[in-house]
């Protein structure tokens, strides 16, 4: 069984989205994929969010809308957002 603390080809890919976009002082690695993004792990806030999901609709091609009432889910955690973008994009 893998270990659920660790990333995914697809989720790393994505933490290095997150911190080349936000520049944080993090290496993408030490993200855990089940740690909040928001507040307290993280510590995003709603201007990084918008800003992350302006680059994940250019990067995956597929538009997170502000006004889905699932975003706090979505965003909850980067193996949560990382599930949200596979779902929904466009290669």
């Amino acid at each position: 069984m893998p270990d659920s603390s660790l990333a995914s080809p697809e989720e790393l890919e994505l933490a290095r989205l997150i911190v080349v976009t936000l520049n944080l002082e993090v290496a993408a690695a030490e993200i855990t994929p089940t740690a909040p993004l928001y507040g307290e792990g993280l510590g995003l806030d709603s201007i990084d969010v918008l800003e992350l999901a302006l680059a994940i609709s250019k990067t995956y091609r597929f538009q997170l809308r502000s006004d889905d009432e699932s975003n706090l889910q979505i965003f909850s955690s980067l193996r949560s957002l990382n599930r949200h973008i596979q779902q929904h994009r466009t290669t």
